[in-house]
């Protein structure tokens, strides 16, 4: 199934002829009736969500309609950062196969933790799930793991909503109603050719190490030493930038598929490094680590941020370089914060896409698959790719 894709970003300050320029954009493009629009605001245009959603429903008469608030977003090659802007994007195709399933979920508290509202309706789904979840009310993570039981060939992909600072904030969207818990999505048939790139910004320092003794998230023992020990030795055998990188803020992967004899990029899931205890030689991680799991440090910067996503994007379409589209889950420590300009993400993509439709959000969490599993991650860019 061939698809047609339109995206617009309008930074009008009012919020009636924000809607208006992107509409008018995507009624160009695409038509009335598209099968799928997301709308993306930012904080100054948060109070006129239901108005926006409104206009775009009696507009385009869309089949699915989902959205969020935002920190910031991006469109085609602009990113904007903290400032007031709307962004949409839009999916129609011709064809009658496969039909696209609203997804509205919620957690509710119980003794034994949280029950998780609307899930059954994807036991046994297959295709893509994009979802935008609030990150107060709703842990993604354990939402991602019943999904790997109740759903095991769902990918899920997309982001966590980052225009509020405290529960109750944020705004979600999903057809007629306007949420501030919860999350909401879409379920897009297994006929809609949609690929995923997850850039996490890493590279590994030193070699992989087998972990020979841990303790929930606390590495303490790496190849029979002491896990301090070895990181010690990998950090002292840096050259001088390599070590302020890791001085600055350092990382750990995670092999996903220990089955592999090499291990490169796209086979680690990355996690920071939360700290260290020079009395018992444990190193704490944000990742629960298991003993026989394989590990390997890594530092983040901007050159290599920029590296993995053009290589990554790069890769993917020298294999499949129809992409009519892409839609883009950016992490807020991402944007200027990280490269020191703004519009990298969005640039990098939308040149290497050579100019096809691009929207997307800045986000507090994003989703998408590492080496075959769906993660909640940090400091990521997770693009959705329409084909």
């Amino acid at each position: 199934m061939a698809v047609r894709v339109a995206a617009a970003l309008s930074e009008h300050p009012l919020a009636t002829h924000a809607v208006g320029e992107c509409v008018g954009h995507i009624l160009e493009t695409l038509g009335s009736q598209p099968d799928l629009v997301v709308i993306m605001v930012t904080g100054p245009q948060l109070g006129a969500m239901e108005d926006v959603l409104n206009a775009v429903r009696e507009l385009l008469d869309p089949t699915v309609v989902v959205g969020a608030g935002a920190v910031s977003v991006l469109g085609g090659s602009r990113e904007v950062e903290q400032h007031s802007a709307i962004t949409m994007f839009a999916v129609s195709s011709d064809s009658e196969e496969g039909e696209l399933l609203p997804i509205r979920l919620t957690a509710r508290a119980t003794p034994s933790g949280p029950e998780f509202l609307g899930l059954d309706s994807l036991a046994g789904k297959d295709g893509t799930l994009l979802v935008i979840a609030d990150p107060f009310s709703m842990p993604m993570e354990q939402v991602i793991s019943e999904l790997a039981a109740l759903a095991p060939e769902l990918t899920v992909v997309g982001g966590m909503a980052s225009a509020a600072v405290h529960p109750g904030g944020n705004r979600l969207v999903l057809n007629g109603e306007v949420a501030t818990h919860g999350a909401v999505g879409v379920l897009l048939p297994p006929e809609v050719p949609v690929a995923t790139i997850v850039s996490q910004g890493c590279r590994p320092i030193g070699s992989p190490l087998t972990v020979t003794a841990a303790e929930h998230n606390r590495l303490l023992e790496l190849a029979g030493r002491p896990a301090l020990d070895r990181l010690r030795e990998i950090v002292e055998g840096l050259d001088p930038v390599e070590r302020a990188l890791a001085a600055d803020g350092l990382h750990v992967g995670r092999v996903i598929n220990e089955h592999q004899l090499d291990f490169g990029r796209g086979d680690f899931l990355v996690r920071g490094v939360l700290g260290a205890d020079p009395q018992t030689g444990a190193v704490a991680v944000g990742d629960t680590i298991a003993v026989g799991d394989t590990i390997q440090f890594h530092v983040r910067d901007a050159v290599t941020a920029d590296e993995d996503l053009r290589d990554l994007m790069t890769d993917h379409v020298a294999v499949a370089p129809r992409v009519a589209g892409a839609l883009v889950f950016t992490c807020n420590g991402r944007g200027a914060r990280l490269f020191g300009e703004s519009d990298h993400d969005a640039s990098v993509i939308s040149e290497i896409l050579e100019g096809a439709p691009l929207a997307g959000m800045f986000c507090a969490g994003e989703l998408g698959p590492v080496g075959g599993r769906t993660f909640v991650h940090g400091f990521t860019a997770s693009v959705v790719l329409f084909g």
